[in-house]
């Protein structure tokens, strides 16, 4: 099998080829793609130098699965021409994942949507994908009614020159790197992504249609504020879900601790609850401060954090693969 991994030099690239490594992802060959000033750039993998490639000579290869991290814009050019050769294209960005012709994938939750004609899949934002990983199995059992977010994301989800930004200013530099409108250590921003006329940004409002995709439900009401913190490490989510149903506490938790990769951590009275710096390299949802909102029925708070590199972006865009493998949904490609 050949893989590709197009954007090899980001953060989530880089993210990517650890991911492939620590799940010990069976390949014949894995071809590096970045930008073209990247190319003939060598990394370093299982002990191998790879030496970076143009994205043409990739597509030319014909690869069975090109994970893509590289931006919109770029996934928009380039995807379809990987797809007309046959190679599955799993993408991290936002260009496809409200395409009401391709699949926004959760593996744990709507891997099976998944068919070998899908060429293009769509992986969901990593604010939401931490979310739905742990509302799924409610949503299941109760039936979400509302759901009520407010993020607070690390600078990593804005990329490498963001944590350069954010250190620089932490080390006294002026006149560095500027990422953010404003100073973004010691600080919190209520701003990600650009605003709409709505007056919400583009991730908020993702965080709101990409749940109703993936839940496959669209009558759940969602409404979130999306905040960057100068944290490293992973995304935190405080979440007020209204269900339609009842439900019990305890029940609650016992379907969080049974759902695959969920991790519960709610022992208040031990100061035990999910903390990014504790997310770090971790491919699981950590879900704690489990408890009824006293001001209305049938409503949970919860407090959901994950690392927004890892599920976030690079393992669920990895798990996707594993799935389409076990489940025989990709050959040599331009054979299916």
């Amino acid at each position: 099998m050949k893989i590709v991994v197009v954007g090899a030099t980001g953060l989530v690239g880089q993210e990517i080829l650890k991911v492939l490594e620590e799940r010990n992802v069976e390949f014949d060959q894995l071809y590096l793609v970045a930008s073209a000033k990247s190319v003939g750039q060598k990394i370093k993998f299982r002990g191998k130098e790879y030496a970076i490639i143009g994205m043409q000579e990739a597509i030319d290869l014909v690869a069975d699965i090109a994970i893509f991290s590289a931006g919109g814009n770029t996934s928009l050019e380039w995807a379809p021409k990987f797809a007309e050769k046959g190679t599955i294209v799993i993408d991290n960005s936002s260009a496809w994942r409200m395409d009401p012709t391709k699949k926004l994938i959760v593996p744990e939750i709507n891997g099976s949507e998944l068919v070998a004609e899908d060429k293009i899949i769509a992986n969901p934002n990593c604010s939401t994908i931490q979310m739905v990983v742990a509302l799924a199995p409610l949503h299941a059992k109760y039936k979400i009614k509302r759901i009520v977010v407010s993020t607070y994301q690390s600078v990593t989800g804005t990329g490498k020159d963001a944590v350069q930004q954010m250190m620089e200013e932490r080390q006294g530099i002026v006149g560095g790197m500027k990422v953010y409108p404003h100073k973004i250590d010691m600080n919190a921003l209520p701003h990600i992504d650009s605003f709409l006329e709505n007056g919400y940004t583009k991730e908020e409002m993702k965080m709101v249609n990409e749940t109703r995709k993936i839940l496959n439900d669209q009558t759940i009401g969602v409404t979130s504020t999306t905040v960057r913190i100068p944290t490293i490490g992973g995304h935190s989510e405080a979440v007020n879900v209204e269900f339609y149903s009842d439900f019990d506490l305890t029940e609650v938790r016992q379907l969080l601790e049974e759902s695959a990769g969920v991790i519960v951590q709610d022992d208040v009275k031990n100061n035990v609850y999910p903390m990014p710096i504790n997310s770090h390299g971790k491919d699981e949802v950590f879900v704690g401060r489990l408890r009824r909102d006293e001001s209305q029925p049938n409503t949970l708070n919860m407090w959901i954090v994950s690392d927004n590199l890892r599920k976030g972006a690079a393992t669920n865009a990895v798990q996707i693969a594993e799935f389409l493998k076990e489940k025989s949904l990709v050959s040599i490609a331009g054979r299916l």
